[in-house]
């Protein structure tokens, strides 16, 4: 799970994002502003990634549509969905605004990683292959990767989301950033100990 915290006035917004290995990932909605406070929101939707050979990958998106909140006009409407991961536009603005498809294609069609300069922010990129190398050694070895559950009808409880909490701005701003991240890691905490998805069931 990746925890983001931002201020937004009086409020901080948490943003999780998950990735359930082996190839599920799950995104909180991009409609968010953080300017009305609201408890956990659930993702608005699941990709499923499948590897077809070295350079190439399935990519299955889900979109998940509220039928209590208003869904903007871009994210139900088929004519302007887009097709996976696409260049944003001139490449002179893709340099200077960089988004997911530039950090995804700068890395060529296969990575070297030892070409990589990482720093203290891409903390989550190594976790993340190291977990994947995990999985790859356990199925060599002829044990199930770690992950989603293959057993029939176990619900596997997720965390994706946005939740905005009222929390004014500490004195200074070193005190801001702890307080933010702290309420980022407690949001965290009491939803892995009792998943909002899960209730009722």
């Amino acid at each position: 799970i990746y925890v983001a915290t931002r201020r937004v006035g009086d409020n901080v917004w948490a943003r999780m994002v998950e990735g359930i290995l082996p190839n599920l990932q799950q995104v909180a909605p991009l409609s968010e502003t953080g300017r009305r406070e609201h408890p956990f929101s659930g993702p608005m939707m699941t990709r499923w990634l499948v590897p077809i050979d070295d350079t190439n990958t399935l990519f299955i998106e889900l979109r998940h549509l509220s039928e209590t909140e208003e869904n903007p006009p871009w994210w139900v409407d088929r004519e302007q969905m887009m097709p996976g991961q696409v260049s944003m536009g001139a490449y002179e603005d893709s340099q200077r605004h960089p988004g997911d498809y530039e950090a995804q294609v700068s890395q060529r069609p296969i990575a070297v990683h030892g070409l990589e300069h990482l720093s203290a922010t891409d903390r989550g990129i190594t976790m993340f292959r190291n977990q994947v190398r995990r999985g790859i050694r356990a199925v060599r070895d002829g044990h199930p990767p770690a992950g989603l559950c293959p057993d029939e009808g176990v619900v596997v409880p997720t965390y994706c989301n946005n939740t905005v909490v009222r929390l004014p701005e500490a004195a200074t701003e070193a005190a801001d950033k702890k307080m933010m991240r702290d309420a980022g890691l407690k949001l965290a905490k009491s939803y892995l100990k009792a998943p909002p998805l899960m209730a009722g069931r």
